[in-house]
């Protein structure tokens, strides 16, 4: 994860990804918007397989459980508030 940006109130993250690649299970402390760049992966939140490809996006609520499976080298921008944190779940 790398910071692009940082303003009062939103800041801009890229995260990239490699295929074959798992994000484990984390939230958000407040809503994330996710902007696919590049490659394709899958979203899981609530029992619900969400598929990214390029230029669509996803909102994530803030503290909702899910996790992130790359299947192509993956690129995305997440634009979320300045005091957003990620927490991992099992860590």
């Amino acid at each position: 994860m790398i910071r692009l940006e940082l303003g009062n109130t939103f800041k801009v993250l890229q995260v990239n990804g490699i295929a074959g690649m798992n994000m484990p299970e984390h939230i958000s402390t407040k809503e994330a918007v996710i902007i696919v760049q590049k490659g394709t992966a899958i979203l899981k939140m609530k029992g619900i397989n969400h598929a990214l490809k390029l230029n669509e996006s996803l909102i994530v609520p803030a503290g909702e459980k899910h996790e992130l499976q790359v299947t192509e080298d993956f690129q995305v921008v997440v634009i979320m508030e300045s005091d957003s944190e990620i927490k991992f779940i099992n860590s």
